[in-house]
């Protein structure tokens, strides 16, 4: 049997993409914008020994498989299998591909992180923010650009340049806290502190920041003592301490103080808590939870705090994240040199899976906007109407 058979059986005989495979076979249109390449039988015998989709990353990732062209055709196969899943004669196909005496379990790569006991307990999020988020400065810097901002940008149209929609949404960001001189501003996942130096430099806000990643710590640092000034995250905090988070952060306020959260969310009746053997939870977000944004809002204000605005940046993300992804292929060997090979697969699949998600609206990106107030006084300081657009701040 040729691996033709196993793929027309898994994804149907008329492809929207090409394959080429290690025993001669070659599948799809003539000029496809994406070719799955199957170097060895390694690749299958991941599928075969490993659930859904993680057997699949982990052949991409062990460079098993190879994605030419498009990334972003490549996933959209994902409507064809939308639960990877192997049927019962699928496996068998697979089986009679590899043979017998390759059906055991295979040592995952090393990009792959271990599932923890205890979800959210302080060893597992140290843990899981490493894993994330210490890799290497510079290999961020490639994915981000220069405003080195992890988070969705702002855009007037798709053809704005990335810098200038993340500067964009720093200053929104700014403007929805109706920030001035001499404000105080805690940015709490501060990354590698674009947003604190956005508001300090333009805003003459006093900013504290907060990270628990010591990379981040050490270029915001830097950063800040390059511009001569003064000296992410809520996906990470899980539903069983979401109450305790924004009750702290509502003592932490003056009364009439504004508070914006800005996080990923998943589409209601959907569980929080990221698949432990799917390939976000392995590879990317250790621990992650995406949280319905209903949820969200109604324990800010069972926290106290007055809801104002909610804001859907869906398509934004779309776009940032096809940003990211152009940036890490344009520089594919020095981002292989700033973390590994792996790392590397890694990331253009999460980017572009991710795009993906946003663009079928499984997931969506919110900033809810909330004031602090007080029962009999209710004085939030809030405008009549949004006064948060507008060009950005010089």
């Amino acid at each position: 049997m040729k691996i033709q058979q196993f793929i027309e059986d898994l994804l149907g005989p008329d492809l929207p993409i090409g394959v080429r495979a290690y025993d001669g076979t070659v599948m799809g249109p003539a000029d496809p914008p994406a070719t799955l390449v199957i170097r060895s039988k390694d690749a299958l015998r991941w599928i075969a020994t490993s659930p859904g989709e993680i057997g699949f990353a982990r052949a991409y990732v062990a460079g098993d498989f190879e994605i030419e062209g498009d990334i972003h055709a490549f996933v959209e196969l994902h409507k064809r299998l939308p639960n990877i899943k192997l049927s019962p004669r699928q496996w068998w196909m697979a089986l009679k591909l590899i043979g017998l005496r390759n059906l055991r379990p295979v040592t995952p790569p090393v990009e792959e992180a271990k599932p923890q006991r205890d979800r959210h307990s302080r060893a597992s999020d140290a843990a899981a923010i490493a894993h994330h988020y210490d890799v290497s400065n510079d290999f961020y810097r490639i994915i981000l650009g220069p405003s080195m901002t992890y988070s969705c940008a702002v855009f007037e149209s798709d053809s704005d340049p990335l810098d200038q929609a993340q500067a964009k949404k720093h200053d929104l960001i700014c403007r929805k806290l109706g920030l001035g001189q001499g404000d105080r501003l805690l940015d709490i996942g501060c990354g590698w502190g674009a947003l604190a130096l956005h508001a300090a430099k333009h805003y003459r806000a006093r900013v504290v920041a907060i990270t628990v990643s010591d990379r981040q710590v050490h270029y915001a640092r830097d950063w800040v003592r390059r511009e001569g000034l003064a000296d992410g995250m809520f996906e990470h905090v899980g539903v069983a301490r979401m109450s305790d988070y924004f009750s702290k952060v509502y003592t932490l306020l003056r009364t009439g103080g504004r508070f914006l959260n800005h996080a990923i969310n998943r589409r209601p009746f959907q569980n929080e808590a990221l698949a432990r053997s799917g390939f976000p939870n392995r590879y990317v977000f250790p621990d992650g939870e995406l949280i319905e944004v209903g949820r969200i809002l109604s324990a800010m204000q069972q926290a106290g705090f007055e809801a104002r605005h909610l804001e859907n940046l869906r398509e934004h993300y779309v776009l940032t994240l096809k940003h990211w992804c152009r940036n890490l292929e344009a520089q594919w060997d020095a981002a292989v040199a700033a973390s590994s090979i792996g790392r590397v697969r890694v990331w253009r699949l999460y980017l572009a899976g991710s795009a993906s998600r946003f663009v079928g609206d499984w997931i969506r990106v919110n900033q809810i906007l909330a004031v602090k107030t007080e029962v009999g006084h209710g004085t939030s300081g809030m405008p009549l109407r949004p006064d948060w657009d507008g060009p950005l701040r010089d």
